[in-house]
């Protein structure tokens, strides 16, 4: 892997840079009705997607660190992973989302896309060339089938 800079630790980094951005930067500021229906329904579904993630890593008895994808023991290519790649990360974009609107700062959208970017750059992609080198073909049909995010 490039960076072993855990994914939790990254996403908390963003949360940060949201948190900063939106009281620092004296434009950009939003409200809509539903904001709060929208938010509340990203966390939802994304402690939805997380949970069921989980448990589909703890159920087959792989590894769920991403530090180190050479400990996967088995490929996990059922469930919420038929419909996402990296559905984990997915849960943290979408909890990213919704504290944005949280914060209601339009510009905290350029920091999620931000987050997208890294994580695809140092996290995503070094993962999936060790999986291809583990699972080989397996792995490289699941990843014609099934998107990266969604």
């Amino acid at each position: 892997m490039q960076l072993k800079v855990p994914p939790v630790i990254v996403f908390l980094f963003f949360i940060a840079l949201m948190y900063f951005l939106a009281k620092v930067l004296p434009v950009g500021y939003f409200d809509f009705f539903g904001r709060t229906y929208i938010m509340m329904g990203l966390l939802v579904i994304a402690s939805i997607v997380v949970v069921w993630a989980l448990f589909q890593f703890y159920s087959r008895k792989t590894t769920v660190d991403p530090r180190d994808p050479s400990k996967a023991s088995s490929l996990v290519d059922s469930g919420v992973y038929a419909y996402s790649r990296n559905p984990m990360y997915l849960a943290m974009l979408m909890v990213l989302l919704a504290f944005g609107l949280w914060l209601g700062n339009a510009f905290n959208t350029l920091l999620a896309a931000g987050f997208v970017g890294y994580m695809n750059r140092f996290q995503i992609e070094p993962e999936e060339r060790s999986l291809g080198l583990i699972f080989g073909k397996e792995y490289r049909q699941y990843c014609l089938k099934v998107r990266r995010w969604f």
